[in-house]
């Protein structure tokens, strides 16, 4: 099967189980950029509860910008934010450790366009689950997609997916926060996340 999909920053457990689950990946790279989606923003589990990490973006004057175009915003040091909260919320979670020296790569880096921090976070996810999996950005926009369309996964507010629960480092004070970014998932389960990932089910 294949699926359309958009690219996020640290997407959510819904995006990768699709991700993993379909043989053909198209990610949507001719659409119009929507505020308040997983396109710039990751749900994390922090010691206080759910704690969103946000990538600022430069906004033009104009109505609508290409998410292609988007710009990330440097004002403020963000990149030391996120990193210190993934700390804060996982550095005592099973396997932060074993790959702590990839985020602090990336980190590291300086991306001009949302893009390209969007794509280094899918491929390093990727890596990081022991997934083999290519996919293809569009050129063009379809307003019905003849994929299977999964834009709506990239909106915290539109999917409503309930998942299996697994092991979370404060699940013991705030209890169970379904269907977080897939770093939530990937520092608890580590190399099993993948096959957590497969057989979860999705309605689309």
């Amino acid at each position: 099967m294949a699926i359309l999909l958009i690219p996020s920053y640290f997407g959510s457990i819904s995006e990768y189980a699709a991700l993993v689950q379909n043989e053909e990946v198209f990610f949507e790279f001719d659409d119009n950029f929507q505020k308040q989606t997983n396109r710039n923003r990751a749900f994390i589990y922090s010691p206080n509860g759910l704690q969103l990490l946000n990538v600022p973006v430069i906004h033009k004057k104009q109505l609508h910008q290409k998410t292609r175009d988007m710009r990330i915003e440097y004002a403020e040091d963000w990149r030391k934010q996120h990193f210190k909260s993934l700390e804060a919320a996982y550095r005592s979670s099973p396997y932060f450790e074993f790959y702590e020296d990839f985020f602090t790569d990336l980190y590291n880096k300086k991306y001009e366009f949302l893009t390209d921090l969007q794509f280094h976070t899918i491929d390093l996810v990727l890596k990081c689950l022991q997934v083999n999996k290519s996919y293809t950005k569009t050129t063009e926009f379809f307003k019905n997609p003849l994929q299977t369309n999964g834009r709506e996964l990239a909106n915290r507010k539109k999917d409503t997916h309930e998942f299996e629960s697994y092991h979370q480092v404060f699940i013991e004070k705030h209890g169970f926060l379904n269907n977080l970014s897939i770093l939530d998932l990937l520092f608890n389960e580590g190399r099993k996340a993948g096959e957590y990932l497969k057989r979860q089910t999705l309605n689309l």
